[in-house]
C-alpha cells in the first residue's frame, strides 16, 4: 500500500477502526432501511458494506450534493475525471484518506474488478447530458450504471452458498444477474418515490415514450398533477420495478448463509416503499413514500423463514 503525497507532505491516515466507524456513521445516518439490513451481516462483511456503500455515496455526491448542483458542467466532469483518477489509483493500491484505507481494506478482503466503478462514475457522466430518458432502453442502462453496479460491487462480499463453494466451476452458479437486477429494481424505486425531487431539478427519469402512452404530458408532470393518467402510468412503473426485484430474488438462494437474510430483508424492506407510494394514491409530489420504523422492525422475522427456504 502506498500513501498519496499532498503539498504538506505525506497524509497522516486515521487507524483501519476510526476509518470504518466512520463508514458505519454514515451509513446510518443517509441508508437508514440499507444500514438495517447490513446489521445482520458478520462484522467484517458488514464493514466492507459500509465502505463501498460510502464510496457510492461520495460518488453520488460529485453530482447530486447541493453544492455540486450549484457548480457549472465542466467543473463537474473535471471532478468526475479526478475521481476517476482517484480510483483507478485505489485499485493500484495508492491511498490518501480513511475512505480510500477502508476501501483497500475491502478489497484486499474481497477482491474484485474495477469495472463496475468505473461504470458507476459513467452513469454519473450520464447525469451531466441528460435530463429526460426516451424509452426504458435508456433508462435501463443508466439504472445499471448508477445501482446495478452496486450489485456487482457486494457480490464477492455477500458469498456463495458453502455447497456451491465446494462444487465444480461448471457447477457454480453466477450472481451477477441476480445483483444487477436488484440494484437496477432499488434504482427503479427511488426514481419512483423522488419524481417530485427530481422536477425540482429540471429531471425526467420516467420514459419519454411511456408518458406519451399513457397520455400524460411533461408539463402535467412539472405541475404535478394527479389525475387518472398518471395513476395509470404509475402503476406501469411499480409493477416493472416489482419485476426487477422478482428476477433478483432467484439469486439470493445461492449467497452464503450469513447473507441471505440481511439481503432478502433489504430487499423487502425497499420494495415495501413500492407499497407506501400505491398508499399515498401514487402522490409522489407531496409526499415522500418511506416504510416505517415499526414496519421494518417487525418485517425482520418474515425475512429471516424466507432466506432459510431454498
Amino acid at each position: 500500500m502506498v500513501l498519496a503525497d499532498s503539498p504538506a507532505g505525506t497524509v497522516v491516515l486515521p487507524s483501519l477502526a476510526e476509518a470504518y466507524e466512520a463508514c458505519r456513521r454514515e451509513t446510518a445516518e443517509w441508508a437508514k432501511t440499507f444500514y438495517l439490513g447490513t446489521l445482520l451481516m458478520p462484522p467484517a462483511k458488514r464493514r466492507a458494506i459500509w465502505a463501498i456503500y460510502v464510496w457510492c455515496r461520495r460518488t453520488d455526491e460529485l453530482m447530486d450534493s447541493p453544492e455540486a448542483q450549484a457548480r457549472p458542467v465542466q467543473e463537474l466532469a473535471e471532478r468526475l475525471d479526478a475521481w476517476e483518477r482517484r480510483t483507478r489509483h485505489l485499485f493500484a493500491g495508492r491511498v490518501s484518506d480513511g475512505l480510500d484505507l477502508v476501501m483497500r481494506d475491502t478489497l484486499d478482503r474481497y477482491p474484485q474488478s474495477i469495472q463496475p466503478y468505473l461504470d458507476m462514475i459513467e452513469g454519473m457522466r450520464m447525469d451531466l447530458v441528460k435530463t429526460r430518458y426516451a424509452s426504458f432502453a435508456e433508462l435501463e442502462l443508466y439504472c445499471y450504471r448508477v445501482a446495478g453496479t452496486v450489485g456487482l460491487m457486494t457480490q464477492e462480499v455477500m458469498g456463495l452458498d458453502g455447497a456451491y463453494i465446494s462444487a465444480p466451476w461448471s457447477q457454480r452458479p453466477d450472481t451477477s444477474a441476480a445483483a444487477v437486477a436488484l440494484g437496477i429494481a432499488n434504482q427503479l424505486t427511488n426514481i419512483l418515490r423522488d419524481v417530485g425531487e427530481d422536477r425540482g431539478r429540471g429531471r425526467i427519469y420516467l420514459p419519454l415514450d411511456e408518458l406519451e402512452r399513457f397520455g400524460y404530458s411533461e408539463q402535467e408532470l412539472m405541475a404535478g398533477v394527479l389525475n387518472h393518467n398518471w395513476r395509470a402510468l404509475m402503476r406501469f412503473q411499480l409493477e416493472r420495478a416489482r419485476d426487477w426485484f422478482a428476477r433478483s430474488e432467484a439469486g439470493v438462494r445461492w449467497l452464503a448463509a450469513d447473507a441471505r437474510w440481511p439481503v432478502w430483508a433489504s430487499l423487502r424492506l425497499y420494495r415495501g416503499i413500492l407499497d407506501v407510494i400505491e398508499q399515498h394514491d401514487y402522490d409522489v409530489f407531496t409526499r415522500r413514500a418511506y416504510v416505517p420504523k415499526a414496519a421494518k422492525l417487525l418485517d425482520l422475522p418474515f425475512s429471516f423463514l424466507v432466506s432459510q427456504a431454498r
